[in-house]
């Protein structure tokens, strides 16, 4: 089954903004060479997310997982995100389209951040 992530994140105006999400894209491929990994956007940034989610069901997707890239779940993850995903389901009733848990709640991101926070104090 062919497999994609999709690395949501709000986007900004300012294109130098996406460039973290760019390189937590590339260290996701580098360790899942054989999976499609795209960042996509709720705004101000392309692809969005239903033109990221095409896209990989047009590249053969049969599994498409959304990661969502925020610190913490507001409203955009709880009441905009699954209504997008609802929209994604009905035009691919074939594919199988999960939500995973928001990155910054995930425990290593937050030991993972505690630590750089600690190192920065000395």
């Amino acid at each position: 089954m062919s497999t994609a992530i999709l690395l949501f994140a709000h986007g900004a105006r300012d294109p130098e903004w996406a460039r973290p999400l760019e390189k937590l894209a590339g260290a996701v491929r580098a360790l899942r060479p054989h999976v499609t990994v795209q960042p996509c956007f709720l705004e101000f940034m392309t692809p969005d997310l239903a033109t990221a989610i095409d896209g990989a069901v047009a590249g053969g997707a049969q599994r498409i997982e959304v990661v969502p890239v925020f610190l913490a779940a507001g409203g955009h993850v709880k009441r905009d995100l699954p209504a997008m995903l609802d929209a994604a389901r009905e035009r691919h009733p074939g594919v199988t389209i999960v939500l995973s848990g928001v990155l910054g709640e995930a425990e290593a991101v937050i030991a993972a951040m505690a630590a750089h926070v600690v190192g920065l104090a000395g």
